[in-house]
């Protein structure tokens, strides 16, 4: 009965010379290599063209096309709108069409559903569609999914405009209502923070830096643009966000994350799902949202990637569990397993962790996807399995995987056809995954309408979406240290500005953007055409005038030629303001062994401050905290940038120089030592907590007082929440974007050692100069309660302090009890 799901034949062409209009000319050989074949040598080319005008590209070539097309951009723009106010996500039946159209599939057309490959299948030597190639693994495998962008896997552009990225997909999904199952494609991109990869769409600070504006307004604007501008594209599905926890520092994905606090991060998770899939079932300019990685992935024991995490459950369930839990409210449409082992078992075959858990006590019911390669990693990597057939089998058998991320093959859906053949796994177990699909396809719209809608492509780039990207930068750049009010800078100073991270848009954007590790060395801001600014342009911006900069040393901190010109300049100079990065990485490839910087960053500053009596100023853009050393004693100013993205560099100046006073606070502990490097603040009342600056902790230009902390009783029981309230002042000359973090203290909890602190609410407010707001919070027993050893959520009896702005000059504290009954 497919016959339900008919399509009419529609052709998109938006834009020239794109994809679907050049087709590579050869055809897909197949076949083994001849006996006696060579590879050709590599040769770098950046252009080279045949007499037919193709383009044959090298397995590497260090620079891509530019992509000549840009989005119009329009000023402003309105989109229908669609109530969000109510829970809209994957419900636990199929609708009845998709039943039926479920019920008409063969098993070869339902196996090919579950699978997902990688878009770079799909173009030839030239970096262009290879049609030949599209038509073949749709018509032959049946596939139900692919992913990526092709920038990251041999394209020819270094990153696509929304009309040419529109161009590919509308061309792919032609072909996949002609062949194959005839059924459309589900397009999945790590959409992470806007629609990082597709050009001119507005890309928002990094997650980290999101968290650090304990605004979670900015966490809902990041999601809600990247989705329009993601689906501008033609693509539907976004891998964000991540409900991970940042909980080991050397870990190279921290910055994707809202940081260490579960309260936190589940606020931030939450309204970025509201963002990016609002009512998605009605909306076609939302997405799915991915939450991911479930589960456990962000502890790694040495800090590399993927390797072994070891948590009690009870651990798991208290901290790592509930931001995920938050996501499951909030209606997200898909999850992704994490990569990896947790507790010596494979999460890609657990039946604990993606059945039990996710199923039955989450009750989650929508798609969950494998991380890339998972399945096939369970016999070539993690050796959990000894062949395809038995990795696919643990798979179906163990888990409630839906789809498996192939990436670059159809063994997973050859295995799954013979298993089902042989009676190894009962089709029903297939149906169940095939369902969850189909539904997806139709809540997203894409079984009505498989292509991208034209009319969002104008949006892409707007000046209303660069502005929430702005403010968001604003809100999320932590000023921490300011002794003698060295900041801000006035514009009569004389300042010396050293650093490569300066000058460059990628540093200070990260992964995740153009390309899957960032924007390379050889394209430099060129890559990000005129989207965005650099701090240094953001400077000359705000002060009118040339900048004193010198690069001094390189990214990763090793010295350049004009290292020895550093003293020289400092001691003529008012003040120095010394930037220190870190090269844009992610995954395996920002694997570090250590949390120090390169001896020559270090030494630059300590020479400062040694040999001249300039005022040092640190401004840090980095992937995760480094330690500063001696540097955090001789910095009269530290700001922590973290990654504000491409529309960051004019935020930073802003705040360098008093145009805005900072707002942001620590989102995760920031360690003095390597042996902090799992330290959260959370820990152990007993335990030693003295990193170089600690969570919540932050400031502005302003004073800010607050007045006690007032209650409505003293006694707290469960089904009876007090109500909290203090009030803050400004007494200084800025308006100030306050926020106010409420944390509690169990002093005693029998049998349980208690935290130091744990933040239960915040919130964040407008305080003009000698204006005063208050701040109100509710409190209930139920959010003091704790996951014991038997797993169960309980209370225990005793006095609790609450604090607001705790690790702050400004912290105030209040005692009051709790009351098990």
């Amino acid at each position: 009965m497919k016959s339900l799901v008919f399509f009419d034949f529609i052709w998109v062409l938006i834009g020239v010379n794109g994809f679907g209009s050049v087709y590579n000319s050869g055809k897909v050989e197949f076949s083994e290599k001849p006996l006696g074949y060579k590879e050709p040598p590599i040769i770098n080319v950046i252009e080279a063209s045949d007499g037919n005008g193709a383009t044959c590209l090298p397995n590497y070539y260090p620079l891509q096309d530019y992509d000549p097309m840009n989005p119009k951009s329009v000023p402003t723009y309105n989109l229908p709108k669609y109530d969000e106010s109510f829970r809209v996500g994957p419900n636990l039946e199929l609708d009845p069409d998709v039943k039926i159209l479920l019920d008409s599939l063969t098993l070869e057309e339902k196996a090919g559903q579950m699978v997902q490959i990688q878009v770079g299948m799909f173009l030839g030597c030239d970096g262009l569609i290879n049609v030949t190639a599209v038509e073949a693994i749709i018509d032959e495998w049946k596939i139900g999914s692919v992913f990526e962008a092709t920038q990251n896997h041999g394209g020819r552009w270094n990153i696509n405009s929304p009309q040419r990225f529109a161009n590919l997909s509308n061309t792919i999904q032609s072909i996949a209502i002609r062949k194959g199952s005839k059924i459309p494609l589900i397009w999945g991109l790590d959409t992470i923070r806007g629609a990082n990869y597709v050009k001119g769409a507005t890309t928002f600070p990094a997650p980290v830096n999101i968290a650090a504006t304990f605004n979670p307004i900015h966490a809902y604007n990041s999601g809600s643009i990247g989705a329009k501008d993601t689906r501008a594209a033609g693509v539907h599905w976004a891998y964000s966000p991540l409900a991970d926890i940042n909980r080991q520092k050397l870990w190279s994905r921290n910055f994707e994350n809202f940081g260490e606090d579960p309260f936190l991060v589940g606020q931030m998770v939450y309204q970025n799902i509201k963002g990016l899939q609002g009512n998605y079932k009605l909306d076609r300019s939302k997405v799915a949202a991915c939450i991911k990685h479930f589960i456990g992935y962000s502890d790694p024991q040495n800090g590399k990637d993927r390797d072994p995490t070891h948590i009690p459950l009870q651990e798991l369930a208290e901290y790592f569990i509930p931001p995920f839990k938050k996501a499951i409210d909030a209606g997200v449409a898909t999850v992704m397993e994490a990569f990896g082992q947790l507790n010596g078992q494979s999460i890609a075959i657990s039946k604990k962790i993606l059945r039990n858990l996710l199923r039955d006590q989450l009750n989650f019911n929508g798609t969950l996807i494998t991380d890339w390669g998972e399945v096939n990693a369970q016999w070539e990597r993690y050796f959990t399995a000894f062949d395809i057939d038995d990795s696919t089998f643990q798979a179906l058998s163990n888990t409630s995987i839906d789809m498996s991320m192939t990436a670059d093959d159809i063994e997973y859906a050859n295995s799954t056809i013979n298993l089902v053949k042989s009676g190894k796994i009962p089709i029903s177990r297939i149906n169940e995954s095939v369902g969850r699909i189909l539904q997806l396809k139709k809540d997203l719209g894409i079984l009505q309408t498989p292509y991208s809608n034209p009319s969002l492509i104008d949006t892409v780039g707007s000046a209303q979406d660069v502005e929430l990207a702005r403010n968001a930068a604003r809100e999320s750049i932590i000023l921490l240290k300011n002794d003698c009010n060295v900041l801000p800078i006035s514009k009569k100073d004389k300042v010396l500005f050293v650093g490569a991270a300066l000058d460059s848009i990628g540093y200070i954007t990260g992964a995740w953007s153009v390309h899957w590790q960032g924007a390379t060395e050889l394209e430099g801001n060129d890559v990000f055409g005129g989207y965005g600014e650099s701090i240094l342009d953001g400077i000359k911006k705000i002060t009118g005038d040339s900048v004193n900069y010198i690069r001094g040393y390189n990214v990763s901190g090793f010295k350049v030629d004009d290292y020895d010109h550093i003293l020289q300049l400092a001691r003529k100079a008012d003040k120095v303001v010394f930037c220190l990065g870190e090269k844009p990485s992610t995954e395996g490839i920002g694997d570090i062994d250590t949390l120090s910087m390169a001896r020559d960053q270090y030494e630059a500053v300590k020479n400062v401050a040694e040999q001249t009596s300039t005022p040092i100023i640190l401004l840090l853009a980095q992937n995760r905290p480094f330690l500063l050393g001696e540097l955090s004693k001789s910095a009269c100013g530290i700001i922590n940038a973290n990654l504000p993205g491409p529309y960051g560099g004019l935020s930073v100046a802003e705040i360098l120089y008093g145009e805005v006073s900072p707002s942001a606070r620590q989102p995760y502990t920031y360690p003095k030592f390597d042996s902090q490097a799992q330290l959260v603040y959370y820990t152990p009342i007993a335990n030693n907590y003295d990193p170089e600056f600690s969570f919540g902790q932050g400031m502005g230009y302003n004073n800010i007082s607050y007045s006690q902390i007032t209650v409505n009783s003293t006694d707290l029981r469960p089904g009876s929440p007090i109500s909290i309230s203090i009030t803050a002042t400004n007494n200084g000359k800025w308006i100030q974007n306050e926020p106010a973090l409420m944390f509690t203290t169990q002093k005693v909890k029998r049998e349980y050692v208690p935290e130091r602190h744990r933040l239960r609410s915040f919130r964040k407010q407008r305080i003009l100069p000698g204006e005063s707001k208050t701040f109100k919070f509710s409190l209930s027993a139920e959010e003091l309660s704790f996951i014991d050893e038997k797993l169960d959520s309980v209370t225990s009896e005793g006095p609790v302090i609450i604090t607001i702005n705790a690790f702050n000059k400004n912290s105030m504290s209040t005692l009051i009890y709790l009351h098990e009954r």
